[in-house]
């Protein structure tokens, strides 16, 4: 038997990295995984513009007046794999690239997540991190920090 497989956190935290390359945010790409306590990927997500929004027509600027910025126009990791969910969330946990902000942890308290598996917290001195912290704290949602390293990844080209 091979003994130098990969844990589960290792591979549903990848599966969160992966889905990250998909986001079109040229600073930040958060990529997110929600599994249930059968260990089934239910939804995944990353940070990007609403459905039918083209992503050329709208800023990605993360600095200047705030309608000239991606801010009021991404729609969060978190939030894309919740609603991209294919089952009730209840009792399930989220593997997110990025500690999720305030507004994202209400959206999972909300849909029933107890578990949150995040690899950066860049965020941490912010006043919504701080909220986030309080709320998940009075709902009983735990979480916990891990560090998968880089995913390795092994690009074939034939020659056709």
């Amino acid at each position: 038997m091979r003994k130098d497989y990969i844990s589960w956190d290792q591979y549903f935290m990848g599966v969160a990295k992966l889905s990250s390359l998909r986001s079109k945010d040229p600073s930040t790409q958060v990529g997110a995984c929600i599994v249930n306590s059968d260990k089934r990927i239910v939804g995944i997500g990353y940070n990007g513009l609403p459905q039918g929004c083209d992503d050329a027509s709208f800023p990605w600027a993360n600095e200047g007046d705030y309608v000239h910025t991606k801010y009021p126009y991404v729609v969060h990791a978190e939030a894309n794999a919740i609603l991209n969910a294919t089952t009730n969330l209840k009792n399930s946990s989220i593997y997110v690239t990025l500690f999720p902000c305030n507004e994202c942890t209400k959206l999972i308290i909300q849909s029933g997540i107890k578990e949150i598996v995040y690899e950066s917290n860049k965020y941490q001195d912010s006043k919504e991190h701080q909220a986030a912290l309080r709320m998940l704290k009075a709902s009983g949602v735990k979480c916990r920090q891990i560090e998968v390293g880089e995913l390795n990844y092994v690009t074939t080209h034939k020659a056709i």
